[in-house]
């Protein structure tokens, strides 16, 4: 049967009816054959899920085999992935073995990944609410892309998200900052199935999330009937019926699907005024189930006229609902707890036989003369991208831009705004900048850099305010993207920067600037970005109890754990002005050498890497570190500030007991007054700056692995070797959880005591909070000699 919608071409609905039902049957059975089939060792189930995916099944069906572009990328709904395995297969993407391969190691992922699918797929969305707002960044991304480096090809950015999704806070920061408002290129699809994992949804909040998208300047579809609910609505007599059908309850509605055809119409009427039975009289029972169930989240062509409306909307964001039901055509659709439920052997068997899948041929393809085969063949071409290939180089970055000048005292963060703005005066590297922060873009030192290139905005603004602090001319030649006070939002869009060079086709260097102290309220939105791949600068900024007059409520002590421990992720926490210099660079030159990180590496290397500066405010005397520099020469300085660590004092070669203090960040002026009172006492000390904590723990964790795979002794590896006195007790300091250095005595393989902060501060002066937590130059010292005489 041909269907035709305005302005499109005709389509062939049973072609696509056809691959709509494979679909359902794939996806389940590649769930079912993951958890019946294969052996289990472990004793617990794989896991999959049915019900969530036949309720995606026609908006995916619609959106592969008809709507979408090969330039279109689409964030799938977490659970919905075994769908998206069976489209492919049937478009020829996937090969066969994979189908039997869900959530098995080197198989199909659980939910959709960049990184390790074994088919392309643009937005990993293991974490529920990334799916949506991740494409939403993304198409904030190419607009900037576009307006810089001109016009890619047209693209559509689509989220399929279930309906619980949008629950999730992050969701609605999205959709309401002013970032994201105009783009006419935003699609966000919901699968509108009214359940969650515990629950029928006991009370349908689709008038409150309405008003809520309209508030954001979205546009907003509902598909809701059918065509046969729509033309029996038309009925002159169906007022009572279709006020019945909006009024009755989720949780009757929902307990239709698990009654008998003989109990249907009652269930269906119990509270329904007399009209409403009356109008229902006219249809014997399987006619009155086809038409109570009839949603238009079903209803291909229903579905494809909503996608094509969402293109004559060229000015802003729309969502589509689409009402549909969960477990469709499923034995356990619309059962409460069927969000993790799986068919039976029987029940699987039974439903081969309803869809006309023969014995023994659960994998088998369309006839290739079939219609359905030749639409499968077609869109798959239409759509086919290839995987991912490295990206090209960006240009060369200098080592050091040139912003230190003499001994004066300056703070890390002031270095790194002065960095970044220095690059800017590089044409090459310049235009390639891009910052963002979350409403603190001046009080991270970002002033300067903004003043230089402008805040982005898609028109011209004009600009009224006097400021010569922080001009904030905007338009589409400005470099700086301005959020609202969102965490969530930023590392959101600092990942999609990140991934640029694949969403936009244009490698960017991304730089975000966030109070450390909030790090974590974007923890989320920071591990999807990773976790996908991105690749960017991040500076958290101030931190610790250094940030002494602010509380308690903004001292940061446990972020260091996230850059330390975090996949991804290099932390750095330099003390000294050049060596923020030189890491900024070395960090941004390692993103344009490799922007996408699939080139091949050295061993060591970091070509997935993002970069954590944990920054302060703190103004620190520099002389130390000039007086190293004297002593190593800048070359070799450079080398192990990159590195990782380096000797800032070295203790005097004689008979005296000797002591390793290793020290990251704005502590540092402590532990040189602590080294000047130890060495009063007789003592003498080697004082390590480590710069970058997570590179001195990755290359003694590679050395440990290399260790276990031969067999053979464990060598010290460079960065532990070089700045440490071998076989020196050690005493680490750090303006954090004590944990995040305690590991370096286990290293050194020496007794060891760690000071840092355990619990939360208070107001106070630096000095003070020093003093509290025992990072004050006399407890520094007490503890050298402590363990010495150990």
């Amino acid at each position: 049967m041909k269907e035709s919608l305005p302005d499109q071409a005709p389509f062939d609905l049973d072609a696509l009816e056809d691959l709509q039902t494979r679909v359902l049957w794939l996806s389940t059975r590649i769930v079912d054959a993951a958890n019946r089939e294969r052996p289990n060792i472990d004793g617990i189930k794989v896991g999959g899920h049915q019900a969530s995916s036949a309720s995606s099944v026609s908006i995916m069906s619609a959106l592969w085999f008809h709507h979408l572009r090969a330039e279109d990328q689409v964030a799938v709904k977490p659970h919905a992935s075994p769908v998206l395995h069976a489209i492919n297969y049937l478009m020829g993407s996937l090969p066969e073995e994979y189908l039997t391969a869900l959530r098995r190691t080197g198989g199909l992922q659980s939910y959709p990944s960049r990184t390790k699918d074994p088919v392309r797929v643009d937005f990993s969305t293991g974490s529920v609410g990334f799916g949506a707002s991740a494409p939403l960044f993304a198409a904030v991304t190419r607009r900037y892309v576009d307006a810089h480096f001109g016009a890619r090809p047209p693209a559509r950015f689509f989220s399929l998200i279930g309906d619980a999704e949008l629950d999730e806070g992050n969701i609605w920061e999205a959709i309401a900052d002013p970032a994201t408002q105009g783009l006419g290129n935003v699609r966000w699809v919901v699968d509108f199935n009214r359940q969650s994992l515990d629950r029928v949804v006991p009370g349908v909040r689709i008038h409150q999330w309405r008003d809520q998208f309209q508030a954001a300047g979205w546009n907003v579809i509902e598909v809701k009937h059918g065509r046969l609910l729509k033309l029996a609505l038309r009925r002159p007599d169906s007022e009572q019926f279709g006020t019945w059908f909006e009024e009755i309850s989720n949780e009757q509605y929902q307990s239709l699907f698990s009654t008998s055809m003989e109990e249907f119409r009652a269930r269906f009427l119990a509270g329904a005024p007399d009209g409403v039975a009356k109008f229902c009289d006219e249809y014997p029972d399987d006619e009155l189930v086809r038409l109570v169930t009839d949603l238009g989240g079903h209803d291909l062509p229903k579905l494809i006229e909503a996608f094509e409306a969402c293109d004559a909307i060229a000015d802003r964001p729309t969502v589509v609902f689409c009402y549909t039901v969960k477990g469709w055509r499923l034995p356990i659709a619309g059962n409460p707890r069927n969000h993790s439920a799986q068919l039976t052997g029987e029940q699987i068997d039974e439903l081969r036989a309803s869809f006309g899948v023969a014995e023994g041929q659960d994998w088998a393809l369309p006839d290739p003369a079939s219609a359905a085969a030749r639409l499968a063949r077609e869109r798959g071409a239409i759509l086919a991208r290839p995987l991912r290939a490295p990206c090209a180089p960006l240009p060369a970055l200098p080592s050091e831009v040139g912003v230190v000048q003499g001994n004066r005292e300056v703070s890390t963060q002031e270095v790194f705004g002065r960095t970044v703005t220095a690059l800017s005066r590089i044409e090459e590297v310049s235009k390639h900048l891009v910052t963002t922060a979350p409403d603190v873009a001046t009080t991270t030192n970002l002033a300067g850099f903004i003043n230089r290139v402008g805040a982005f905005h898609p028109d011209e603004r004009t600009r009224w305010s006097e400021d010569r602090v922080a001009e904030w001319s905007e338009g589409p030649s400005g470099q700086h993207i301005e959020l609202g006070i969102s965490e969530m939002n930023f590392f959101t869009l600092l990942g999609q920067l990140g991934l640029a060079w694949d969403t936009a086709d244009q490698a960017l260097l991304a730089i975000g600037t966030v109070y450390d102290p909030f790090v974590l309220r974007g923890l989320d939105a920071f591990i999807h970005s990773v976790y996908s791949g991105a690749r960017f600068v991040l500076a958290g900024t101030p931190s610790g109890v250094t940030l002494a007059p602010e509380g308690g409520a903004h001292q940061s002590i446990i972020t260091p754990s996230v850059g330390l421990e975090l996949p991804g992720v290099t932390l750095l926490e330099p003390a000294f002005a050049r060596a923020v210099e030189w890491l900024l660079c070395d960090a941004l030159a390692r993103i344009a050498s490799n922007p996408s990180g699939y080139l091949p590496a050295e061993e060591g290397d970091e070509p997935h890497s993002s970069y954590y500066f944990r920054l302060t405010t703190r103004p620190i005397d520099q002389e130390p570190f000039e007086a190293a520099r004297q002593r190593l020469g800048d070359r070799i300085l450079r080398e192990q500030v990159i590195g990782g660590a380096y000797r800032l004092i070295d203790a005097a070669s004689d008979e005296r007991p000797v002591v390793n203090l290793a020290a990251t960040g704005a502590v540092l002026p402590e532990v040189v007054a602590a080294a000047a009172l130890l060495g009063a006492e007789g003592v003498g000390v080697n004082l390590v700056d480590v710069t970058s904590p997570s590179r001195i723990y990755a290359t003694w964790q590679r050395a440990i692995r290399r260790s276990v795979r031969t067999a053979t002794m464990l060598d010290r590896p460079g960065p532990l070797h070089g700045p440490f006195a071998a076989g020196r007790p050690l005493v680490t300091v750090h303006d954090a959880s004590s944990h995040t250095l305690a590991w370096l005595g286990s290293a050194l393989g020496v007794p060891s005591v760690s000071l840092g902060v355990e619990e939360f501060g208070q107001s106070g002066t630096i000095s003070d909070l020093y003093r509290i937590h025992q990072l004050d130059p006399e407890s520094i010292a007490t503890a050298a000699l402590a363990v010495l005489s150990g």
